[in-house]
């Protein structure tokens, strides 16, 4: 069963990414769907990526999963990582386990290890930007009005530095005080701090927010430098999350061994794909350490390539759902998955349950990234005059 062709598509969202499927196909016609992870403005980038790797993959056994991966690091990136790179094999990868899946008429999960539990919690995200804290609340209703009992938002306004000014600290606590007060104690709130901060900075947060209840604090400081995380772990009464920057087996044992987190937040589409999941899972699994996969993907392809994986690992505890992109996915799929009340079922269907209709997926074409904006000298702190909005 040899891969005969290696197909790319950037689907325009107008949202704040687009996104990027990849199609696999085998000379005998059987076709899997992979997707790889982006950020705005670099689609195109990860795009050509794949387009690089495609003659090496071209030719090889669908089934050589694990050594053409091997083979994708150590002889094409001579074992040089980076993330446009993972991501690239991530969408070839997770393409694969979906032929394999209907090659062998079985779903994905019992190809893996078969289902530890029969559906997957996901939480909201991609709801909460607004320009007021009660722009954020309406929202938050909103959210809960859908059936989630969790959602996840970066409650803190400024640009992403290790400083943080104390105006924008204070608006952050009002607008976690805010969500509270309107969700209910019931309701989870998982706080993003997308790794702005020194460890001065995410300690003192990070006792403001426990009155709260709140259910995690995501990454508050550079993962690179994972010293930092561990010291704020070691110094916060709420679990701490880190791994949606990770992107090699490598740096999450290191993770690992420092103790830095209590939660694993992988992404499938930039680490490699289900079979790095799963190991990652399988690391963390004897440190007392759950995994709650990030998923800033579409609810469509890595979705559902979370979905499975996460059926099947002991240690999971919840993973990501982008509500902005659902309308737009649901419009281009033949088969997808469901969510309902927070929840999602096992899919039954062989390969990964979900399918694609190219000419809708074309009919949504990318657009060029737009000047956005970034901020000029001026505008750096300490700025005079300065008001926090989100």
């Amino acid at each position: 069963m040899k891969i005969g062709r290696i197909e790319t598509f950037i689907l325009g969202t107008g949202s704040s990414k687009d996104l990027l499927f990849c199609r696999v196909e085998t000379e005998d016609g059987l076709h899997g769907w992979g997707e790889a992870y982006v950020t705005h403005g670099k689609e195109k980038v990860v795009a050509q990526c794949i387009a690089a790797m495609a003659p090496h993959v071209i030719g090889r056994s669908a089934f050589n999963i694990r050594h053409t991966g091997q083979v994708m690091f150590e002889d094409f990136a001579i074992k040089r990582g980076s993330p446009e790179l993972m991501a690239a094999w991530s969408a070839i990868e997770i393409a694969s386990w979906d032929i394999l899946g209907k090659r062998a008429g079985l779903p994905v999960y019992n190809l893996i290890g078969g289902a530890s539990r029969e559906r997957v919690r996901v939480y909201a995200n991609g709801w909460s930007r607004g320009s007021t804290i009660e722009e954020g609340v309406e929202r938050g209703l909103k959210v809960k009005a859908m059936g989630f009992t969790a959602a996840k938002f970066d409650p803190f306004p400024g640009p992403w530095r290790s400083f943080v000014d104390r105006r924008d600290e204070d608006f952050a606590i009002d607008y976690v005080r805010a969500m509270r007060q309107a969700l209910g104690s019931d309701f989870e709130l998982l706080i993003e701090a997308h790794r702005r901060f020194a460890p001065a900075h995410a300690i003192r947060i990070g006792h403001r927010l426990a009155e709260f209840g709140i259910d995690w604090y995501e990454e508050p400081c550079l993962s690179e430098n994972i010293d930092l995380v561990a010291e704020v772990r070691r110094a916060v009464p709420i679990p701490i999350v880190t791994g949606e920057a990770i992107y090699s087996k490598e740096a999450f044992f290191e993770c690992l061994a420092k103790r830095a987190a209590d939660i694993l937040n992988p992404d499938i589409c930039v680490i490699g794909g289900i079979t790095a999941m799963l190991d990652i899972a399988a690391m963390a699994q004897p440190q007392a350490v759950v995994m709650s996969p990030h998923n800033f993907n579409s609810t469509l392809v890595g979705l559902a390539a979370t979905v499975h994986v996460s059926a099947v690992i002991p240690n999971f505890r919840i993973t990501e759902y982008f509500v902005n992109f659902e309308d737009l996915c649901r419009e281009i799929a033949t088969a997808s998955l469901t969510m309902q009340d927070g929840w999602i079922d096992l899919p039954t269907t062989p390969g990964l349950g979900i399918d694609i209709d190219v000419e809708k997926l074309r009919a949504h074409p990318h657009q060029e990234a737009t000047h956005r904006g970034f901020r000029q000298y001026w505008e750096e702190y300490p700025r005079k005059g300065y008001t926090p909005l989100l």
